[in-house]
Order: structure tokens, then C-alpha cells, then sequence
């Protein structure tokens, strides 16, 4: 029996069920929730609750949440959102933006046994593992400190066993970077995703990534709140999933929308612009189901390969198996 860490313990595989494979629950910063919750916005917990919940009742079973430390993550309020909601909710280790300067020089193997402690012990003294490692590097490509970190996930990956999500800037082709370091470190590239892959258009680079073992994330959807260079449309974003299936990748497909339910980032936007986005988005966690899989049905893709994109994908990935 293959399982993979929830925050609320370990899940089998088998029971993983319709998942978004790159989410936020909380988007903020270290601290944040524990600290300054006002940050959040007011009854953000009930806010968390209610959008899982709607997301749970149009079929949604498991969520991967990509905060990372740095970005807020806080786990014994991921438990209890996921215990309220009925949604399986798996958190992350690693780290996702720049090393601030008072962390001084730690190396690549300091890194690894704390995110590898995070998957095989837990994580703020709780029993709650990660299920999932994570790593970043954006335009500009990998910064010295960003391939010590991306070292320190590979290597803990390898201590764990656990697959690797990598924030990736596409529109640069980053990717490229990122899998030749962790080929390096000799990771077994099958457990490993590319995320923010529906930011280009540019197939000769997403049949790359595949070619080379990876799993796509084709998340941003529908790409709302991207870099100006990572502006494709929602209808294209859809479309290049389609021309991935049709061209054979359906089964390296990993879908999620890079979106928050509570974040200090977009509460403080003026009321305009939060407005914009509640427009662009007005269906939170459940885009995917409302808009992209009917079009995809739409375009001609049956049912049973979307199953297996939203179901058996996801499994797969966990499991480190191809059937």
C-alpha cells in the first residue's frame, strides 16, 4: 500500500481521488498566520473554510498547498481548515524566494536534513509531514543562493523519496536550469513536476520537459495575476493542454490554479482590482472544473482522459509509478 502525507496523516494513493496538484491555502509570509492574522483579512479562517468547501462539493478531494515556509505556510491551521472542509490537503517543504541576508551561508546539506526532518519527522513539532518538496527559481534563471537551495531539495528528495514541485519561469525556458542541476544530484526526474508550464505556448520546450521525465504543471489557470512575459490567455493556456494531449502527454499532465483563498498579498489591493480578479475568477478553487474541463470537452477530449489527468496522474506522480 503506497500512501502520501496529508496534514491530517498519511492517505493512500489509491484514495487521493480529484486533485489539484498546485494551490494556495494562504498566501502571506513567514509568520503571518501565527502573528498577525489581521493580515489575513477578517474571519479569514471561516473564508478558508467556506472556498474549500464549495471546492469539495463540485469534487474536489485532494489539494497540494505550495506555501512554503517563506510564504506563510502554517500547519496546524492547514489540519484544521482540512478536517472542517473534507478536503485532503497535502503541505510542502523547501523554500520558495531569495535567501534573506541574516540566514547567513548554510550549505545544500544543511538545507536537506531540515526539509528531509519536515517529510520524515514533521514540522513546528507537530506530527504533520510534508508530502511534497519545492523549490523556485524565476526570471533571470537560478541565483547562486537559489542553487543551493534547489541542491538541498534534490538531496532531500533522494533522503525522502518524495516528489519535487519547481516554481519555473517558462517564458525563459528556466526549466532548463533547474533539470540539469537536479539531474546532477542525481534525481530520478519522474518525480519531478515543472510548475507554471501554461505560461508559454512553446511545445519544442514542453515536449522537452516531458522527454526528459518530468511532469508538466499546467497550473495558472486561468493565469490572473502573472509576469506581463508570462501573459497567455486563458483560452490558450487551455489550448496548449489540448495540443499536449494531442500530441501523446496526456499522462504528464498535472493540473491546479496558483491561486489563494486568503492572501496579505491581494487584500491589499484597491477594491478595482480585487474586483477584476473576482471577475476573471469567480469560481476560486473550482475553475478547472467549471471552465477548462468543459472546454476541453468541447475540443473533443473524452472523459476517460480527463480522469486520468485528474485522478491517475496525480496518483502516478505520488506513487512514482507509470500505470
Amino acid at each position: 500500500m503506497k500512501t502520501v502525507n496529508t496534514v491530517l496523516g498519511p492517505l493512500e494513493t489509491s484514495k487521493i481521488g480529484f486533485t489539484l496538484m498546485h494551490d494556495h491555502i494562504m498566501g502571506s509570509a513567514s509568520g503571518i498566520p501565527q502573528v498577525y492574522p489581521e493580515l489575513l483579512g477578517k474571519d479569514y479562517k471561516k473564508r478558508i473554510i467556506k472556498g474549500l468547501t464549495a471546492a469539495k462539493k463540485a469534487g474536489i478531494n485532494t489539494i497540494v498547498d505550495a506555501d512554503t515556509f517563506d510564504l506563510g505556510r502554517a500547519v496546524k491551521i492547514l489540519a484544521e481548515v482540512s478536517q472542517s472542509s473534507g478536503v485532503n490537503i497535502v503541505c510542502c517543504s523547501g523554500w520558495f524566494g531569495e535567501l534573506p541576508g541574516y540566514l547567513g551561508s548554510f550549505s545544500s546539506d544543511q538545507y536537506a536534513q531540515i526539509f528531509a526532518r519536515e517529510v520524515k519527522e514533521g514540522i513546528e513539532g507537530t506530527n504533520i509531514k510534508a508530502g511534497i518538496l519545492k523549490s523556485a527559481a524565476d526570471f533571470g534563471g537560478i541565483t547562486p543562493n537559489g542553487a543551493i537551495l534547489l541542491r538541498g531539495v534534490a538531496r532531500a528528495q533522494l533522503m525522502t523519496g518524495v516528489p519535487i514541485m519547481l516554481h519555473s519561469y517558462s517564458p525563459d525556458q528556466i526549466g532548463r536550469q533547474q533539470i540539469a542541476i537536479l539531474k546532477e544530484e542525481g534525481v530520478d526526474l519522474r518525480r519531478v513536476k515543472l510548475d507554471h508550464s501554461t505560461d508559454t505556448k512553446d511545445m519544442e520546450y514542453l515536449t522537452w520537459i516531458i522527454e526528459q521525465g518530468c511532469y508538466l504543471g499546467m497550473d495558472r489557470l486561468p493565469g490572473i495575476h502573472v509576469p506581463p512575459l508570462a501573459r497567455v490567455s486563458p483560452e490558450g493556456r487551455i489550448k496548449t493542454i489540448k495540443d499536449l494531449i494531442d500530441a501523446g502527454y496526456a499522462n504528464r499532465i498535472l493540473l491546479g490554479h496558483d491561486a489563494f483563498l486568503v492572501s496579505s498579498f491581494f487584500d491589499t489591493l484597491p477594491d478595482d482590482a480585487k474586483k477584476k480578479l473576482e471577475t476573471d475568477n469567480p469560481y476560486g478553487f473550482f475553475y478547472i472544473n467549471k471552465v477548462v474541463l468543459p472546454k476541453l470537452r468541447e475540443m473533443g477530449v473524452s472523459e476517460k482522459i480527463i480522469k486520468s489527468i485528474c485522478i491517475d496522474n496525480p496518483r502516478r506522480f505520488f506513487e512514482g509509478t507509470s500505470e
